[in-house]
């Protein structure tokens, strides 16, 4: 074996441990998030857009703030752009083709308008070519009101709409919980630096550009903990928590993780960034608004995001 396939080898299984230990980390942590959010008797849509989506988010934040940290802006932004629309054309596709779910009229009448907005507002600021330390500032705070929203809702929704019997079960293991949450944290923290490491090397080896390595596969492993989560809440009829997790987790990325990032190092922005990838992410944010109007998800709607979203990823590689 030479010395350039010892190396490839040794990259691509160090990716892997990383996926697995990003995996195994946002699980905890999502699992952890979410029964202790229950305990407290709030609602499933609001933790599905907070606590859930927040811990989802947490290996492409850590990703990104790695790469941005070493100098690898591509990759950074790329991960952001690529996950959220696996978000919307891989996952909330492959949930609505496991189970068709409604859509609540906040959704359409806020949550999805958030998002749009947000992913607006991030095309505009890339528009020099650099996301700088204010614009992520301006995106932070625009984070903080979101939350501020949630939070809100929270308070004002009906607790009665919770079960009582499963936030009383909940309630008598917040140690458990609490344990999970820091498990997940540092497994998300190791596997995050693992696959930054792995996929630049893999990268330069194949003579492929990291925004392309970032767009799909680094934000395809760093979106699994958002695919396992809404897949296993569409299972189970929590259809709220599903959608709720996918919408939640895109303004996260957008608003938090390139809020935070550019504060310790700006993030340069590819032209092909601005033309082609950014105002697709945009399209299937738009293009799900469209889809959600009657009010529901159904399996033709799920094909129909997994065909598109299979065919952004051929054109990804393609060009």
């Amino acid at each position: 074996m030479t010395k350039d396939r010892f190396f490839m080898l040794l990259a691509s299984l160090l990716f892997l441990a990383g996926l697995l230990l990003l995996y195994f980390g946002a699980d905890f942590l999502v699992n952890g998030s979410s029964r202790l959010a229950l305990s407290y008797g709030i609602r499933p849509l609001i933790i599905g857009m907070t606590v859930v989506a927040f811990a989802t988010s947490m290996p492409e934040m850590l990703v990104s703030l790695v790469a941005a940290m070493r100098g690898s802006a591509d990759l950074a932004v790329g991960n952001i752009v690529g996950s959220n629309v696996a978000n919307i054309g891989l996952i909330l596709g492959a949930a609505a083709l496991l189970c068709p779910m409604t859509v609540a009229p906040s959704v359409l009448k806020r949550e999805l308008p958030f998002m749009i907005g947000s992913s607006l507002l991030l095309y505009a600021f890339c528009f020099d070519g650099l996301i700088s330390a204010g614009n992520g500032l301006v995106l932070l705070v625009l984070l903080f009101c979101f939350l501020g929203y949630c939070l809100r809702s929270a308070r004002s929704g009906q607790v009665d709409r919770v079960d009582t019997d499963r936030v009383r079960e909940e309630r008598a293991h917040r140690g458990r919980d609490l344990l999970l949450i820091v498990a997940g944290i540092i497994g998300l923290g190791i596997g995050a630096e693992m696959m930054v490491r792995s996929a630049m090397t893999i990268a330069r080896h194949l003579g492929i550009s990291e925004l392309v390595i970032g767009i799909s596969v680094v934000a395809l492993g760093t979106s699994l903990p958002e695919l396992a989560a809404s897949l296993m809440s569409a299972w189970k009829g929590e259809m709220e928590l599903s959608i709720g997790n996918v919408i939640g987790s895109n303004i996260f990325n957008i608003l938090f993780v390139l809020g935070l990032c550019p504060l310790f190092s700006p993030l340069a922005v590819q032209p092909a960034l601005l033309w082609v990838e950014l105002p697709v992410m945009i399209a299937f944010s738009c293009g799900l608004l469209l889809i959600c109007l009657r009010r529901r998800l159904n399996r033709l709607h799920g094909l129909l995001l997994l065909v598109c979203y299979a065919l952004f990823i051929g054109m990804v590689f393609w060009r």
